[in-house]
Formats: structure tokens, sequence, C-alpha cells
């Protein structure tokens, strides 16, 4: 398995730092998330990207992105991989269909399966799959089935909080977020088994890189030790 620090662009990630990060650290290889940019912040975005990363595997497309787009990911950056919520594929621009097996699609609530077939597998987001087994949504049983039907690809991985907010005009109970606070947040990881874990295991946050890089190394110890950290931890 391999982690990836991850470039997010939500309200609280500021994604113009954290490219300066990345090019201070000399961080070479980094997964992003453009999906809050519009098209002309994402060439902001890009052209940044351009001066401080040489490598991209795994990107999480917007839904109004163009295929030039995807290409220009390919091309530049030796990107392998992209990912999409349910029923997020462009249905305005049918030359998306062409890398359509390199596009996977992640969890939210329940998978589209008549799409899902058709693409090039899944990525599983461990924070909606625990936030929906906590809150009841899905059983586990659910996501033991689809993941022995379909490939694994990718991964994004947040934060699970001890206490759960009221999110979305549903005022839906989550746990999940997307800023760590402790370290102790990404713990019930431990729960799942390794093969849950792709190639391409994308830190979902807010936070710094510096910071992603603590949570990656942290990671890494909780799955080394994760036989042991089960009993002592749940």
């Amino acid at each position: 398995m391999n982690f990836l620090v991850g470039i997010t662009t939500t309200e609280g990630s500021d994604w113009r730092k954290k490219i300066e990060e990345i090019k201070a650290l000399q961080i070479k290889e980094v997964a992003v998330f453009p999906t809050c940019l519009n098209k002309e912040q994402r060439g902001e975005f890009y052209t940044l990207l351009e001066r401080s990363v040489e490598r991209i595997p795994f990107v999480h497309l917007r839904d109004d992105m163009d295929v030039t787009e995807i290409e220009f990911f390919i091309k530049k950056f030796n990107t392998v991989l992209f990912n999409c919520h349910a029923s997020h594929i462009n249905p305005s621009n049918k030359s998306w269909e062409k890398y359509k097996d390199i596009i996977c699609q992640e969890n939210h609530d329940r998978f589209n399966e008549q799409e899902l077939g058709s693409l090039g597998g899944i990525c599983l987001d461990f924070t909606h799959m625990e936030d929906e087994i906590m809150t009841g949504r899905q059983p586990p049983e659910y996501y033991q089935e689809i993941l022995k039907k379909y490939p694994l690809k990718c991964n994004h991985i947040s934060a699970i909080k001890k206490n759960f907010k009221l999110e979305g005009d549903d005022h839906r109970i989550t746990f999940g977020s997307h800023y760590l606070e402790d370290l102790s947040e990404v713990d019930y990881l431990v729960k799942y088994p390794l093969e849950y874990f792709s190639n391409y295991c994308a830190i979902e946050m807010e936070n710094s890189i510096e910071r992603q890089l603590e949570i990656i190394e942290y990671i890494k110890n909780l799955l080394l030790n994760r036989d042991e950290l089960i009993k002592r931890i749940f």
C-alpha cells in the first residue's frame, strides 16, 4: 500500500499554501482534490502544480471537468487513477467514456452498481464507510459483499470524531471530518482488513502537508501493530 499526502480544496483548506509546502519539503508525489474549484480557479491550481509537483497518480474528479483536464493530468503528471462520486460521470461530455477504465466510483451512502460495473473499480473512502456503519446507514456486510464483486483501486482517508455533528440541509448526523485534531481520530482504520487498503491511499484532510506526513507515519504504525491495537483500542 502507498500513502499519498493530499491537496484538498474545501473551504478550510489553503491549497496555495499546501502547494508551497510541497515545494519546500521537496515532495514529488501527491494526490489532488480540485473538487471545490471552479474552472478559472482550476487554471491557477494547475499552473502552480506544474511548478511544484512531479507526479500525481490519483485525482478526485469534479463533474464539470472536461476531457482535456483528464488528459492534462495523464500527460503532465502520469496520473493512473481518477475517482468520482456515484452518478457524477459528466453526462454532457461523452469523451469521458474512453477513460472509464481508470475512473473509480467513491462510496457515499450506497454505490450505484449499474454505473460501477462499467467503471474501473472502487474508490473506498474509509471515513464515509465508517461513518455510515456507525450511524446505521449501512451494515458492515454491505461493504464486505461489494468489495468481493468489484476491484478495489484506491482509497480516501479522513478523520472520525468522537462526537457527531449535524451536516447539510437535512441535518444528517456524521462523525466524519476533513480536519484531524488528534492522531487517535484515525485509529478506526485498524478495524478494517489490510485488503481494504490499496496502492493509492490518499489523505483527504485540510491539515497542513507537514501534519499529513505525521498522520501517514501514524497510520503505518497502526497497521503494522494492527492485531495488538484492535484488542487495546476496541
